[in-house]
């Protein structure tokens, strides 16, 4: 089975550290949602099989009106076959989750809201920029929790002047509203973001690595000993309520990305849109897709096999390993994973190899040191 992700690239203002594509401008809102709509149809021989998984992400999904999710989604009925019960999420923020939004989307073939909460202090938010206040983050989940059964939001720890004790008190306040998913990330300083800006001229204090990992250890002694798997490096749910759209990345299915600067992958090709949408609504206008690809090598294909399992709660299997890349793909892991072995960074547990607790915070650099290089 396959997946849909749509980006939707408007924002009511930007974020200090994002770096996704976006513009806060909506005056070409309604024409580039048209070309979402051409883009859809275009490509509609590109998936195979049935879709399980939509994911309207941003950018700021929740901007849009219920007329434009309503095209949408009568484009994706018309040229694509849902699997029953697939998952359709939609992320939001809660500044534009009035009862009324929240009622309309309930009513649509919308199951799942991802809230983009990110703290419940205003002294966090404002550092950040985001565009609500911790009565609108507190507000939308009070609305939520009454619609939507699936519900999953998001927290930020690292950031700038927050203490442990804050974190925590920020995890108890979700823990409290009974929310069954939760993804959690460091905040990350990338290149090019006011919040670089602001660190380099001495503004906001960097963060020390070691803050990082404390609430990092917190993050996932809280959740887990209160009911929450840890199944993916960053997400966190209760039983039922892991996000089969993020499983379906980390489990390398395919999927088609719609929208400007949308990566798709079909197993063997990664594909990305231009991330610019005047040229992006101009190509589609001339039923061209303004795309770029990129044809995976075995190795690429094997390193980033070793990424994505090492993240999540499968862990690598040798045995496939073999079947997918070959003996000397194999020969490579079993040589390069008896230090981390050593280090008691990863274990062996049901014939597969799995970060352990120790290196849980460590995944992504145990497994870079795994890759395979030509």
């Amino acid at each position: 089975m396959s997946g849909i992700y749509i980006h939707i690239p408007f924002c009511k203002q930007a974020c200090h550290y994002c770096d996704f594509h976006f513009s806060t401008s909506f005056k070409k809102k309604s024409q580039l949602v048209e070309m979402l709509c051409r883009e859809l149809v275009l490509r509609k021989d590109e998936i195979k099989g049935d879709i399980e998984t939509i994911y309207f992400g941003g950018g700021t999904p929740s901007l849009l009106t219920s007329e434009e999710l309503e095209k949408i989604f009568e484009t994706i009925f018309d040229n694509y076959s849902l699997a029953e019960n697939a998952e359709i999420t939609l992320e939001a923020n809660p500044d534009d989750l009035s009862e009324e939004v929240i009622k309309n989307l309930s009513h649509s073939p919308i199951n799942r809201l991802s809230i983009g909460i990110q703290s419940f202090f205003d002294d966090d938010l404002k550092l950040m920029n985001r565009a609500h206040n911790q009565e609108e983050a507190r507000k939308s989940l009070e609305l939520a929790t009454r619609y939507f059964k699936n519900l999953s939001i998001d927290l930020i720890y690292g950031i700038p002047g927050s203490s442990n004790e804050k974190w925590k008190e920020n995890l108890q306040i979700a823990l409290d509203y009974k929310i069954p998913h939760i993804s959690s990330y460091a905040l990350t300083v990338e290149p090019k973001t006011a919040l670089e800006k602001f660190i380099k001229n001495g503004e906001v204090d960097p963060v020390e690595d070691e803050v990082y990992r404390e609430q990092f250890d917190i993050l996932v002694e809280t959740l887990t000993n209160t009911g929450f798997e840890h199944y993916e490096f960053s997400n966190y749910g209760k039983p039922g309520f892991h996000s089969r759209n993020n499983m379906a990345y980390w489990l390398g299915k395919a999927y088609l990305g719609i929208g400007p600067s949308a990566h798709s992958f079909d197993g063997e090709n990664r594909k990305w849109n231009i991330n610019n949408n005047a040229l992006y609504i101009k190509s589609l206008e001339q039923d061209q897709i303004p795309q770029q690809m990129e044809k995976l090598s075995m190795t690429d294909r094997y390193n980033e096999f070793i990424m994505t399992r090492l993240r999540t709660k499968f862990g690598v299997s040798p045995v496939d390993i073999q079947k997918k890349f070959g003996d000397k793909y194999l020969i490579h892991f079993y040589k390069e994973i008896e230090i981390p072995m050593t280090k008691a960074l990863v274990e062996l547990k049901d014939e597969h190899f799995h970060i352990s607790k120790k290196g849980k915070f460590l995944s992504d650099g145990i497994a870079s040191d795994l890759f395979y290089i030509d």
